[in-house]
């Protein structure tokens, strides 16, 4: 096979070349952004075989529930405006949808919130299994959403919370004090989604170089990549495939 012309070969072997569409700053350039809940990869007319390119999302509004919840969600819920003061302010909405309860928490109460949570002895969530982020570029102006699991060890319960900042001002309180399992997990979630947590007590980098430019899970973030190099072939990176750019 002949070799692509783009590139010279010694003896048959394909000679390392700079990937297209990066810089010797990498990440790769921003490719345009595809709007929220249409399409995937930034897709826009044919080319695609994948079928992505014609994904439409539909997204509902996310919407306080009606009482009662079943369960014991409505005990939950009892239990946290009996314990704490301030529920009114700081409980954005209460919402169960498939079976599972989240409290929509005002980001600067979410530490406060996390306190009580564990501490009341009627609700008792004293693990913390997870903290990640979520995106909803172009669904929500505060489009950077924290979640965080937690587990009653005692009565056997589960319940998410969620707070939501913008990404132009992306800062809440750390839960590490109360919850000493979120340290790592909010290192990640700043290292991927860019979400400054207050207080941390070490809040660098986990996944990604010290040195690394932008925050590779947020949705404008391109998807760059390396060509992968075969005998006589090469696979491109994904933002060169097809109508990818």
């Amino acid at each position: 096979m002949t070799a692509p012309d783009d590139k010279t070969t010694n003896g048959g072997v394909p000679v390392p070349v700079p990937p297209a569409g990066a810089t010797s700053g990498a990440p790769a350039e921003h490719p345009p952004s595809s709007p929220a809940g249409r399409g995937m990869f930034g897709i826009h007319g044919t080319g695609d075989v994948s079928g992505f390119g014609g994904l439409v999302r539909q997204r509902s509004a996310i919407e306080d529930s009606p009482r009662p919840y079943g369960g014991y969600f409505d005990e939950v819920r009892d239990a946290l405006e009996e314990a704490y003061p301030a529920f009114a302010d700081a409980i954005e909405k209460v919402v169960v949808d498939r079976g599972e309860l989240t409290l929509h928490v005002r980001p600067e109460r979410i530490a406060e919130v996390c306190q009580v949570m564990r501490d009341d002895l009627a609700l008792r969530f004293e693990l913390c299994s997870s903290v990640s982020g979520v995106d909803y570029l172009g669904a929500d102006e505060r489009r950077l959403h924290v979640v965080y699991q937690l587990t009653s060890m005692t009565y056997r319960r589960r319940v998410r919370l969620e707070a939501a900042v913008s990404a132009e001002d992306p800062h809440l309180p750390s839960v590490t004090s109360v919850y000493p399992t979120a340290d790592w997990q909010e290192r990640e979630t700043y290292d991927m989604f860019g979400i400054v947590f207050d207080g941390h007590p070490n809040l660098t980098r986990i996944l990604m170089p010290d040195d690394w430019e932008g925050h590779p899970q947020r949705k404008d973030y391109p998807l760059g990549g390396v060509p992968v190099e075969y005998k006589g072939a090469e696979i491109p990176p994904p933002d060169k495939r097809r109508s990818y750019q």
